[in-house]
């Protein structure tokens, strides 16, 4: 007798060919070890991966917390688990990144330059960094110019290549690209890791089974750290139960747009 299926969607973090490389083993990992066959659904930007989930595309996703929150305000998705970082901890970072040669050596340095953002919707390529540097004093009118990039690797390349002369991306891709030529100006954190929703809806089996299978990793397992080598590196670490009062913060500064981050934020 043949799965049911369910379909889970991701916000587009990367190009659609490292999506579906990165997200595809996870599939087949929740497939092999519940009831259920999941299937992949890439969307085409963040509102799309919302709409997707509103409109019952999709039943489950991978959600930044921004998108998260804003899910959770226009239709209620609930927060089902969020990752592990490589300490065991479940939080993330947003990195500023210039290039290893530039002579932007503090954030102070970074008026009168170009810096590139990620996608509005992004947490810790947007949000976050616009916040941080209008806290230190640094407004997006202070910089030559400004824009905001449709994934975190897209921001990484242009730096690298010279078109910006700084950026900010999560963490696990400034890692991966730090050998690349790329220097870290700010490790801004903590932030809280980035929920696995599911829609209202979804029914009582397909959670249950989700949940228990995330939750069984063991990041400590040699057979599990070798099935996991070829997963989006945000997920090799296992996950912890989310609540949506684990995003309080995000909460509070998308409220706080107006006043808390200069100008456009989000």
């Amino acid at each position: 007798m043949e799965k049911p299926v369910v379909h889970f969607g991701v916000i587009p973090r990367y190009n659609p060919m490292v999506m579906y490389r990165n997200y595809q083993p996870i599939m087949d990992y929740l497939s092999e070890h519940t009831p259920f066959r999941f299937e992949l659904k890439l969307s085409r930007s963040y509102a799309d991966a919302i709409r997707m989930l509103r409109e019952g595309q999709t039943q489950v996703a991978s959600l930044g917390d921004v998108t998260f929150a804003e899910a959770f305000r226009e239709f209620g998705v609930i927060p089902l688990v969020k990752p592990l970082n490589n300490l065991g901890e479940a939080f993330y970072q947003s990195i500023i990144i210039v290039r290893q040669d530039s002579p932007i050596q503090t954030l102070e340095d970074l008026k009168g330059h170009t810096f590139a953002f990620g996608n509005i919707h992004s947490t810790s390529g947007n949000l976050i960094p616009r916040h941080y540097l209008f806290r230190r004093g640094i407004s997006l009118f202070d910089l030559e110019s400004f824009e905001n990039l449709d994934t975190h690797d897209k921001v990484v390349k242009a730096v690298l290549k010279g078109k910006v002369a700084a950026g900010a991306v999560k963490d696990v891709v400034a890692y991966q690209y730090q050998f690349h030529g790329l220097r870290f100006l700010a490790n801004i954190g903590p932030i809280p890791s980035v929920p696995i929703v599911v829609r209202h809806d979804t029914p009582p089996a397909v959670v249950e089974a989700l949940r228990t299978a995330l939750l069984a990793i063991n990041r400590k397992s040699p057979e599990q750290i070798k099935e996991m080598r070829g997963w989006d590196p945000e997920f090799r670490n296992g996950f912890t139960e989310a609540q949506t009062s684990d995003y309080r913060i995000i909460f509070e500064m998308l409220d706080s747009i107006d006043e808390g981050c200069g100008a456009r934020c989000h």
